[in-house]
């Protein structure tokens, strides 16, 4: 019988994209969860953050900021700050090309990610946040 288990992670960040691996805890949600297989669904709440997975590297996460900065730089003048005389323009962008949830298959209580693959939240506000990441868990 398919159920349906939300549960939420609150994740202190730093901004200027910081990027965090979330894999450790939602893989906890899922042993501790009464399904044994299905799919779990990473959403965080906020447009200034993402979710996706990568390579949790130290230089890889390098190259993701300098990447990010050459698409959409944070020095670039945006028509949002007009709206709310801020400076979070290209985060909201940022945000929006990356999307803010993830969906990842599992079974026998096991996420189904690469050998070198890893759930990351990326925050790219100018400013340390707390960002609240919620994790729906659909299965059997």
């Amino acid at each position: 019988m398919m159920a349906v288990e939300t549960r939420k992670i609150s994740v202190d960040t730093k901004g200027g994209t910081d990027v965090v691996d979330l894999t450790p805890q939602v893989s906890k949600i899922i042993k501790e969860s009464k399904l044994s297989r299905g799919n779990a669904t990473v959403f965080v709440s906020g447009s200034t953050a993402a979710i996706s997975t990568v390579e949790f590297e130290p230089n890889l996460v390098k190259d993701i900021r300098k990447t990010l900065e050459k698409l959409v730089p944070s020095s670039a003048e945006y028509e949002h700050h007009k709206t709310w005389n801020d400076d979070n323009g290209h985060a909201h962008i940022r945000s929006t090309l990356v999307g803010p949830s993830l969906t990842i298959p599992f079974t026998d209580k096991k996420l189904h990610l690469g050998t070198w693959q890893q759930i990351a939240l990326l925050d790219f506000d100018t400013r340390p946040r707390t960002r609240e990441v919620t994790v729906q868990v659909v299965g059997e």
